[in-house]
């Protein structure tokens, strides 16, 4: 039975330019949240002045830079940064081996935005040639696929705020069917605009905690308000284990299992009795071979919205019972959307590897509904031989990664 290893980590995230600033920044439970300066914030008078933008901008050429949109400047940097950490050589694994899948929430927002106004002020001349390539929302898988010739197929999921997470399942799915050996995967995401801020400010999902920035994202706390938008990526290598092995590679871990259903109930509410994030979770575990009580730790969506985080913590009491430790790491990195699945599958990854659990941020007073151990205040040690990451989108999108200590 082929077996799919994780082999490298990549992320640029409001908590740091790196995996190790941004799982150091989980375990302190240090916030990536802050106050809004752009002009169109009070040009427009916004009632939800805060974001979790990026602690560190991309560090890209300047041709890179005018030629990407925010979102795939973020995957390409995640993507380096995964590919160094996998210690793959670029004659390691032929082009016909290599995969990409890289999903995104809303795609090339910044980029649709700038030349919107681009042609207002100067007409054809304001749009880049480029404008196509920046917008479409398989470009950061495209720019990572071209980056890394990967011949054996490039895809770009978009499930809304499970992107990421699909996207790694799908990656998973690819490796388990013998089409590739070695797969760049994850998700990105950047759309901290007016337009996109708008469009969740009027449907009233967002935190508008303004005066307390680092106090805004609560999961699973009982005076949570609503999320807190951010923008980043996440990447991981996905390789075939005995590919892996064979060349000496640093693993850190197993994905052992990917469950994905969908809720069919509403567009954007998911549904109350939560048969469909059950389904993700219970398929995870079914086909990683694994049982209810070998997972101790269940990284939650949890994006600190009213209903999301009432269902999603009912679900995992219904599948999982009391037992397994819960975090939520949106409480300081924000929701970044398409990129929020990948992000956090790393988490779940380096919590099995270190045995630690980070705290979730802002939980000062557990909602009462709520029969779940919580990390917070401080991380938690815990020896871990599996954990799931949950992730759920618009749309009635759920993915459950299953991952396990190296075999």
């Amino acid at each position: 039975m082929t077996e799919v290893v994780v082999t490298g980590l990549g992320a640029t995230t409001p908590l740091g330019g790196d995996v190790a600033a941004t799982w150091a920044g989980l375990l302190d439970g240090r916030t990536g949240v802050s106050r809004l300066s752009a002009d169109w914030v009070d040009e427009h008078s916004f009632p939800v002045r805060i974001a979790a933008r990026l602690a560190v901008e991309p560090e890209l050429d300047h041709v890179e830079l005018k030629r990407m949109d925010r979102c795939e400047q973020l995957a390409m940097v995640a993507a380096r940064q995964a590919w160094r950490d996998a210690g793959l050589a670029d004659d390691a694994v032929e082009p016909a081996r290599r995969g990409v899948v890289i999903g995104t929430g809303i795609g090339g927002a910044t980029t649709l935005v700038a030349q919107h106004d681009g042609i207002r002020a100067r007409g054809l001349r304001g749009v880049s040639p480029q404008a196509i390539p920046m917008i479409m929302p398989n470009g950061p898988a495209a720019m990572v696929g071209l980056e890394y010739r990967a011949r054996a197929g490039v895809h770009a999921p978009m499930s809304a705020c499970a992107s990421g997470a699909e996207a790694i399942a799908w990656a998973w799915r690819m490796i388990k069917a013998g089409d590739a050996d070695v797969v760049l995967t994850g998700g990105a995401d950047a759309c901290i605009t007016p337009a996109i801020m708008a469009g969740f400010v009027r449907a009233r999902s967002m935190s508008s905690r303004n005066a307390s920035p680092d106090a805004a994202s609560r999961p699973f706390d009982a005076d949570r308000d609503g999320f807190v938008l951010g923008e980043g990526a996440g990447i991981i290598v996905l390789e075939r284990a005995e590919f892996a092995a064979a060349r000496g590679a640093r693993v850190y871990g197993r994905l052992a299992g990917a469950g994905m259903s969908n809720d069919a109930h509403h567009i954007t509410a998911p549904d109350p009795d939560g048969i469909g994030q059950a389904s993700a979770m219970t398929a995870a575990l079914r086909s990683g071979g694994l049982s209810v009580e070998d997972i101790g730790h269940v990284n939650a969506h949890a994006t600190s919205t009213p209903l999301g985080d009432l269902v999603e913590s009912a679900t995992i009491t219904h599948v999982f019972g009391d037992r397994p430790v819960v975090t939520a790491p949106k409480g300081v990195l924000g929701h970044l959307l398409g990129a929020s699945g990948a992000v956090e599958a790393i988490a779940t990854v380096l919590s099995i590897k270190d045995g630690v659990v980070p705290p979730t941020a802002n939980l000062d007073r557990l909602d009462e509904r709520i029969e779940l151990d919580v990390v917070s205040g401080s991380p938690r040690r815990i020896p871990l031989t599996a954990a799931i990451s949950n992730s759920f989108g618009f749309g009635g999108h759920n993915v459950t990664l299953a991952f396990a200590k190296e075999i």
